[in-house]
């Protein structure tokens, strides 16, 4: 069966993730972009938003893993995110993608990010 997608996109947050002192202290703007692959057809036929992903919980959900306990690594950041994602019955697949437009990089860049997919198994 082809998995249906739901996508957040350019989820905004706070927090103090990385490795340099500076970045602990005074923290950064991280950017999340999820897709969540399940079958949305249960909730499409019943219009009833009990039997899908209710997308704004969840972005409330990932903002506070964003602004809460820091790590070293973006990489952890998005396991973190990608078992948040998945804690929800209906999702069968997450990628979770963690932009980090700010990172200490000492020459012109747009973004820095880790994508990763992860999925029921």
């Amino acid at each position: 069966m082809t998995l249906d997608r739901i996508e957040l996109r350019g989820l905004r947050a706070r927090g103090r993730h990385g490795c340099l002192p500076a970045e602990r202290e005074l923290g950064q703007e991280f950017v999340v972009d999820v897709t969540l692959g399940l079958d949305v057809r249960p909730a499409a036929a019943g219009d009833d938003l009990s039997r899908t992903v209710d997308y704004g919980s969840l972005a409330g959900q990932l903002v506070a893993a964003v602004e809460g306990e820091p790590v070293n690594l973006i990489e952890t950041l998005a396991e973190r995110l990608a078992k948040i994602c998945l804690e929800d019955p209906a999702v069968q697949e997450a990628a979770v993608t963690v932009h980090k437009p700010a990172a200490p990089v000492p020459h012109p860049f747009t973004d820095v990010a880790v994508k990763i997919v992860r999925s029921r198994s």
